[in-house]
């Protein structure tokens, strides 16, 4: 299935295929180490001999992070609430946007998923003595570039779930596939 978009340079409009070469095979490839990055953290946080507990991380969360940011992760790691809420949300998050990106299906909402996930990574993690450019920062890019650019339609069930009844009917569903 072919993945199309249009681009406006100079006053005029052109329309072009991106799945079509070395573009289509760079985007699935992107997509789909993306999906596995975060498949394994997911599993391995379930399989891991020890549960998953964010508390050391979100009490820790470094002072670089702007004041208001630090203060939520503070307040999530010590809000008993909260704290299990996370615990049970990051390694199913993870999971499901991994899953949802290897397949290619409801690409743009897992990316979405990933990337607001990344956005508190980044700045929970905001170690910055080397600069505002760290690993974390390149997670949330990887996140923006599969969901901009639609790469669960190629070769990807995105493809085939736009072309069903379901999606025909309710044209915005669009929006959450791609």
């Amino acid at each position: 299935m072919a993945a199309t978009g249009q681009v406006e340079m100079l006053g005029n409009r052109l329309d072009f295929d991106y799945a079509e070469g070395a573009t289509g095979y760079v985007m699935v490839l992107t997509r789909l180490i993306t999906g596995y990055w975060f498949l394994h953290a997911g599993v391995g946080k379930y399989l891991a001999a020890e549960p998953f507990n964010a508390a050391g991380w979100l009490v820790n969360a470094t002072g670089g992070a702007p004041a208001p940011v630090h203060a939520f992760l503070v307040w999530a790691g010590q809000t008993p609430w909260m704290l299990e809420f996370t615990n049970f949300m990051i390694p199913l998050a993870e999971t499901l946007i991994g899953f949802g990106l290897l397949v290619g299906a409801a690409v743009r909402l897992a990316a979405f998923g990933g990337a607001f996930l990344m956005t508190f990574f980044y700045l929970g993690n905001a170690a910055w003595g080397h600069g505002l450019v760290n690993g974390d920062l390149f997670g949330l890019m990887m996140f923006v570039i599969v969901g901009t650019l639609a790469t669960g339609r190629i070769l990807g069930l995105d493809a085939y779930l736009e072309q069903t009844e379901l999606v025909k009917q309710h044209p915005k569903l669009k929006y959450l596939l791609g």
